[in-house]
């Protein structure tokens, strides 16, 4: 597990807004390799608070231009505008060193974080020093780490909603299938699966890209990225209305109605019948048959 310092008012907005995913993210954007998928990542708080007081469960690590990660995190960002984001940004860079004008933030994705009531807050470990500036990483296998983990899986048990009629911590020791992925999680794990292009076209200019869901949440369509595609906005919103489907060999279909409902459709129908030039490159990424099935059984107007 990994203890990151962070905020008390970062800390104080997500608690109030009892947030089903957080944005731990960092002015510099060098990469974060402490943990794997789903191990546990806990908050303590800037001296002189010098208490673990929550934590979550790592998704992933992702370098993501600021408008884009309060496009998908919003006030799980623990701010309450993007102003107040670029605010806090450029106050850590300066305080850092960092003198680059990155637009980009390195962004540590959780989910289901647990906020810890003042009573129940953690004295950080006897082998703590004031000197650290990130972090530090716990095993489980060690005493003081031991200890740790115990002390918080025994502080989890107090927050009913925390395990969802589940009564034991073991389940977040299993695999990261067992956590619900936010919307912004999906977005950004859909992104980064497509490196950043739309599926259809490759397009890369990323304020254009959507990750759009295959089967609609809406329609208890989960947020993973089996059930994801990124695509350009236009044909994102073409998918969701039934004009393009995508079928089980990852061929473009594009629907006779689109011609039919509105005369035009040439820029559209071009792609009719071409596989998706990008796709990921991990198998359980890839987009799921079920989901494809459903979608062109369901939404499509073939």
């Amino acid at each position: 597990m990994y203890v990151g310092i962070t905020d008390k008012d970062w800390f104080e907005t997500l608690r109030e807004e009892k947030c089903d995913e957080v944005n731990f993210w960092k002015p510099g954007t060098s990469n974060f390799r402490a943990l794997e998928p789903n191990e546990l990542f806990l908050f303590k708080l800037h001296a002189p608070y010098n208490y673990v007081v929550g934590g979550g469960f790592f998704v992933r690590f992702s370098s993501l231009p600021t408008y884009l990660a309060w496009d998908s995190f919003g006030i799980k960002n623990g701010t309450r505008s993007l102003s107040e984001l670029h605010d806090r940004i450029r106050k850590y860079r300066g305080r850092n060193g960092i003198v680059r004008d990155n637009p980009s933030i390195g962004c540590i994705i959780l989910t289901e974080p647990f906020f810890f009531d003042e009573e129940d807050w953690i004295p950080v470990p006897e082998d703590w020093k004031n000197s650290i500036v990130q972090g530090k990483i716990y095993s489980d296998e060690e005493p003081i780490g031991k200890r740790l983990y115990e002390t918080v899986t025994e502080r989890l048990q107090r927050i009913p909603s925390a395990f969802n009629a589940e009564s034991s911590a073991d389940r977040y020791s299993e695999t990261i299938t067992r956590h619900r992925l936010g919307q912004g999680a999906f977005r950004v794990l859909v992104t980064d699966a497509y490196q950043r292009r739309c599926a259809i076209t490759g397009e890369k200019t990323l304020p254009v890209l959507e990750a759009a869901h295959i089967k609609p949440y809406s329609e208890h369509g989960p947020h993973l990225t089996s059930n994801g595609i990124l695509m350009k906005s236009d044909f994102h919103t073409l998918f969701d209305k039934g004009y393009i489907t995508i079928d089980p060999d990852f061929c473009l279909e594009v629907s006779h109605r689109l011609h039919e409902d509105y005369g035009n459709g040439k820029d559209y129908y071009k792609y009719h019948g071409n596989k998706l030039l990008v796709l990921p490159s991990q198998e359980s990424q890839m987009p799921a048959r079920e989901f494809l099935m459903w979608h062109n059984e369901n939404v499509y107007l073939g």
